[in-house]
């Protein structure tokens, strides 16, 4: 018999996942999403103009911003008042990234969307966690500004959700924690839409090179999991804010 891990899941489950739609009073949409004890507030804003390379398309714009609160992890972290540093220049970019896949930029008009995904608790996977939580957030505020007359549908055609996966000792597991992730021969995050498809695949070889066959292991647990992340984003947007 396989022993659990640390938290006492399987090696095949996610760790328990909250979406708490409309968290903030001033934001367009928004959302804290928790995936066991990372979580990250997610916020949506719109503003009526674009970047100067897309002044005159009639086409609007979908970004992110990213950052982790000093205090998120097990020690201080400085913010980053003097320019921000590579990983969190990636990771916003990821997310902004995977929100676009589903978004009709051309039905905008001249309109960016900006989602700030603040991590508030940091214990693995909080990219995952944005951009799960930011397509909320970006969902429920552009559904804001149709109910307004500020737009005449809404942009987003499909769905997004993100996920993590690994081998940690031999083992191909769902969803890392800290702990996990920080031991990890194989590192992975995966985006998908919700029809299967895949928008991003992260994959590195932190202390082990990977064949095909462990390839596809990891993509099919992933898959798994992020199917499961789906649906729960469904049953978050059906609910009454």
């Amino acid at each position: 018999m396989i022993a659990l891990r640390a938290d006492e899941r399987s090696d095949e489950a996610l760790r328990p996942v909250v979406f708490t739609r409309g968290y903030l009073k001033h934001s367009y949409g928004s959302c804290l999403v928790e995936f066991g004890d990372t979580k990250v507030l997610c916020a949506a804003s719109i503003d009526e103009s674009v970047p100067a390379w897309l002044k005159g398309t009639k086409k609007g714009w979908v970004t992110a911003e990213y950052g982790m609160l000093p205090a998120s992890g097990s020690q201080r972290s400085r913010r980053e008042t003097g320019g921000q540093r590579g990983r969190t220049h990636e990771i916003q970019r990821l997310i902004g990234r995977s929100l676009r896949s589903v978004v009709d930029l051309a039905s905008l008009g001249e309109v960016t969307l900006t989602v700030d995904c603040d991590v508030i608790q940091a214990d693995g996977g909080t990219r995952t966690a944005a951009i799960c939580g930011a397509w909320l957030a970006m969902q429920d505020a552009f559904t804001t500004w149709k109910t307004a007359g500020r737009l005449k549908v809404n942009p987003v055609f499909g769905q997004v959700a993100a996920v993590s996966v690994g081998m940690v000792d031999g083992r191909i597991l769902l969803d890392l924690d800290y702990r996990e992730d920080s031991r990890a021969e194989i590192d992975m995050n995966l985006v998908m839409n919700e029809q299967g498809e895949f928008i991003e695949v992260q994959g590195t070889g932190e202390k082990t090179t990977f064949d095909r066959a462990r390839l596809d292991s990891l993509l099919d647990l992933g898959t798994k999991g992020l199917y499961a992340l789906l649906e729960l984003q469904r049953q978050a947007l059906a609910s009454t804010l």
